[in-house]
């Protein structure tokens, strides 16, 4: 199966031909911080990807050990990269039209803010 998806502008697209993983829900002050609630992220191996327009990609080094990449010329958050897996995290939100995909887990929810609750059965982790 391949899916498609962009940034909000279009400067940024990519291809995804291979299995996505299921959806998991990231609570921690970071993706907070960078998207406004919570990431929502699928991953695809590296060599299932293709981006175009990748030079316009910016990449923000979150930690000593993973980098965000988002459009810099809409500032939409696209990927989450650790530096030494083989696989790269998407935001599920920019993939194009219906995936199918389901979500699988919620993670750092012991950094999730209080404006919101979670009312959903999936599995929920204090930490990665």
């Amino acid at each position: 199966m391949t899916h498609k998806g962009s940034c909000l502008c279009g400067t940024v697209r990519y291809t995804v031909s291979g299995e996505l993983r299921a959806v998991t829900y990231c609570h921690c002050s970071q993706c907070r911080k960078q998207t406004g609630l919570y990431y929502a992220t699928t991953a695809a191996a590296d060599s299932d990807l293709v981006i175009e327009g990748g030079e316009n990609i910016t990449w923000f080094a979150a930690s000593q050990h993973a980098r965000r990449g988002f459009c810099g010329t809409c500032g939409s958050a696209l990927f989450w990269k650790m530096e030494s897996a083989p696989h790269t995290a998407i935001l599920a939100g920019s993939l194009d039209g219906k995936t199918k995909l389901k979500g699988e887990r919620h993670i750092f929810c012991a950094d999730m803010g209080d404006y919101y609750t979670l009312n959903d059965d999936l599995p929920k982790f204090d930490t990665y």
